[in-house]
């Protein structure tokens, strides 16, 4: 999808040569946990902008799925869903949550919610502040941060570079086990199916297998043992109801 420039000016973006109150620009690890957040908000905001919605339906099932779910690590969540064909869904550090239609597509309620779980154990686990610190890193950004105690308005061209480098961003495969064990949670905390993250992660496994380019997909083929976190998953949901759904 592309930006068009009237989106762009409407957002008024600072284009100028962005440096702090010192006059240097801010390194990364002088980078406060409140600006990384506020990266992560100038980054939503620059998608939001550029991305079309999808249509009521899909927000009034995440709304409807999503109902309670107000904070995690104690930072408030807000939801939205993209119209896409990309299957993908992402959390940023801010509490920020975007979910792509072809995703909601994909997934049923139970699969939908251990998914998106996943990734407010991301949030939870802080590896979306550390992903947004390297997309940081990898971009133009590193030379226009400003402002004494917070990050300035960013150019849209610098928040491109920061929000394709975090939506591509890959974990270990230690942030992602983490992660699926979160969502695990997640989903029977808020009363769903305990083979919910399992049956997401075999249909994403799937995905990934049949060579579909997806996000997702893509997360899954660079993880040898993708297949292993979804046995994983359905073991501990075997556990938990004392079944035995494993069959060789």
């Amino acid at each position: 999808m592309t930006c068009s420039c009237q989106v762009l000016s409407q957002m008024n973006w600072d284009y100028g040569h962005l440096l702090n109150a010192g006059g240097k620009a801010v390194t990364a690890a002088a980078l406060t946990d409140a600006q990384i957040s506020e990266l992560c908000r100038q980054s939503v905001a620059y998608a939001d902008a550029k991305t079309p919605l999808a249509p009521a339906k899909y927000q009034q099932r995440l709304a409807k799925l999503m109902y309670g779910v107000k904070e995690v690590d104690g930072k408030p969540l807000n939801f939205k869903v993209y119209q896409s064909d990309e299957v993908n869904a992402c959390a940023y550090g801010d509490g920020s949550v975007r979910v792509n239609s072809a995703l909601m597509d994909l997934m049923d309620d139970d699969e939908l919610i251990a998914v998106i779980g996943h990734e407010l154990g991301h949030v939870a686990n802080k590896d979306s502040m550390r992903a947004m610190k390297r997309a940081y890193l990898s971009s133009a950004a590193r030379e226009a941060v400003y402002a004494a105690g917070g990050v300035g308005q960013l150019a849209g061209t610098v928040l491109g570079d920061i929000s394709e480098a975090y939506v591509n961003a890959q974990f270990s495969q230690k942030q992602e086990s983490n992660a699926d064990e979160y969502g695990f949670q997640f989903a029977i905390d808020n009363g769903h199916d305990p083979y919910s993250m399992c049956r997401s992660l075999e249909k994403l496994n799937k995905l990934s297998s049949g060579g579909q380019s997806s996000a997702l997909a893509k997360m899954f083929s660079s993880h040898p043992d993708s297949a292993k976190r979804a046995l994983k998953m359905r073991q501990k949901a075997d556990k938990l109801t004392g079944k035995n759904t494993i069959t060789n």
